[in-house]
């Protein structure tokens, strides 16, 4: 059974209120852990430790703090096996997923601010006839609360905190009650890096607990939150009084638009995956496929025969495309969607549970796509967040446009065509943070990534998680 603990300057500690939850194993639906449930008082002592090493930390040079993100880097990759396995079991996802793409990213994330910071340059001015120079100093902001989702845990938890402590700050983080595993056992590494104590401080907890004891903080300054956009409205709500910086990254409901122009091929293996990777739990994910009417038919057609062909199957078992889902609850609330689907439009392919030989108990589901009728149904609305993708033919340029902006969110879009001035036309148009034409997923970590509408606020990624996690000071000087 594997005790999680919070890591509170430095050490890890049981939650001061002894109050603990289970962890549950998705490929086989047993407790295999505890982590703590941490109060308001646990969130006091890790602000406490933060403060305490902010004046320092703040104070290191540039070098410093990047030798020790990049021995942080290294630390995560000289033990990759055993982070990625933790990842699997803890989330449900393909080991040979987590082995490849998210522990490798986790400590890219490291390594790309420890350079970032390096290359992270203020500006100046000269008032030309007044005799004045002005300078732009950026300046940590203090203590920092980072607030991560359970989708790609240490992925998205790195994400956040690299660039938070690369700025100087100090930070209070609470990962994913659902996935808590990495994140506990990147606090040896940190030790082992040479990380000073306090400078990051991971309590683990339930939302409505432990997160709302780190929003409501008044003194941790700046909230970094990744999830769903109901919870981001209640962060936005509570932390507006305080006057608190906020970064958002929340729900996509993301567009692939496919045009008959397309490399056939490429379009095809690529959608696949932006359909189904993580089991459809990335929040970039393609989950509503509209296709030109005159390639629909034949598109369908292929599109059914390859994701017949995915495996679903126990995480640890690098044959298996689908892993499990990440809990009981989101399992059902998927199976809920494809209920409404059985109503209402066609099931073309999938919709139910699999049960894998050992591994009964598992929260496995085919990989389902559901022809729809309009893009006004709940199906095409709303976030599912799982392996389940819908589809539906349309005839022009603009008819596609309407419908891609037709919802609330605004995360990205994918856009499959050769025509370039369509391309040009089309990303300047399309309501989304974030535009991959001919691809999907590609991504550069100097970009800016968030979304607009309820896809979130703000930018992370490169200079933008830099700016956010830094306050500008103007300095007017009169020669």
């Amino acid at each position: 059974m594997l005790k999680v603990q919070n890591y509170i300057n430095g050490n890890f500690h049981d939650p001061l209120l002894n109050k603990w939850l289970n962890n549950y194993c998705p490929a086989n639906g047993e407790i295999y852990g505890s982590i703590p449930n941490s109060s308001k008082e646990d969130v006091d002592n890790a602000y406490i430790a933060a403060q305490s090493a902010f004046p320092s930390w703040s104070q290191t040079t540039l070098e410093e703090r990047s030798h020790i993100l990049i021995r942080i880097s290294e630390g995560i990759e000289a033990n990759l096996d055993r982070f990625a396995e933790m990842e699997s079991k803890d989330n449900g996802k393909p080991l040979s997923l987590a082995k490849t793409i998210d522990i490798p990213r986790a400590a890219s994330n490291f390594r790309f601010f420890a350079h970032a910071i390096t290359q992270f340059s203020s500006e100046s001015h000269q008032s030309i006839g007044l005799d004045a120079v002005n300078y732009t100093l950026r300046q940590p902001i203090g203590v920092v609360g980072c607030i991560s989702p359970w989708n790609l845990p240490l992925y998205l938890f790195t994400w956040k905190i690299a660039p938070a402590i690369a700025a100087g700050n100090c930070v209070v983080a609470k990962p994913s009650e659902i996935t808590p595993a990495t994140a506990y056992l990147l606090g040896d590494i940190c030790n082992e890096a040479g990380l000073p104590k306090g400078v990051l401080n991971i309590v683990h907890g339930l939302g409505s607990t432990t997160g709302q004891a780190i929003i409501e903080h008044p003194d941790i300054k700046a909230i970094s939150f990744t999830g769903g956009t109901k919870t981001g409205a209640h962060i936005a709500k509570t932390a507006a009084p305080l006057f608190k910086k906020l970064s958002l990254e929340l729900g996509g409901k993301n567009p692939n638009i496919i045009f008959t122009d397309c490399d056939y091929k490429d379009m095809l293996e690529t959608t696949v995956k932006s359909s189904f990777a993580n089991q459809g739990q990335i929040c970039l994910c393609g989950s509503r496929i509209f296709v030109e009417r005159t390639i629909y038919d034949q598109f369908k057609t292929d599109f059914i025969n390859k994701v017949k062909h995915l495996k679903v199957g126990h995480p640890s078992d690098y044959k298996t495309d689908i892993g499990a889902l990440v809990s009981k609850s989101h399992l059902e609330k998927v199976l809920s969607y494809v209920e409404i689907a059985k109503k209402d439009h066609t099931i073309l392919c999938g919709g139910n549970k699999v049960t894998v030989e050992g591994y009964e108990n598992g929260y496995y589901l085919q990989p389902t796509i559901i022809e729809v009728n309009t893009n006004d149904c709940q199906l095409n609305q709303e976030e599912i967040f799982g392996p389940v993708v819908t589809m539906m033919p349309f005839d022009t340029e603009d008819d596609v446009l309407q419908m891609a902006n037709q919802v609330k969110y605004g995360l990205s879009a994918t856009l499959w065509t050769n025509d370039l001035k369509r391309t040009m036309r089309l990303s300047n148009q399309l309501q989304a943070g974030i535009i991959w034409v001919n691809t999907w997923m590609l991504r550069d970590l100097r970009t800016p990534f968030g979304g607009i509408k309820a896809s979130g606020v703000g930018r992370e990624g490169g200079f933008e998680a830099l700016r956010f996690f830094t306050e500008a000071k103007n300095v007017c000087i009169k020669y």
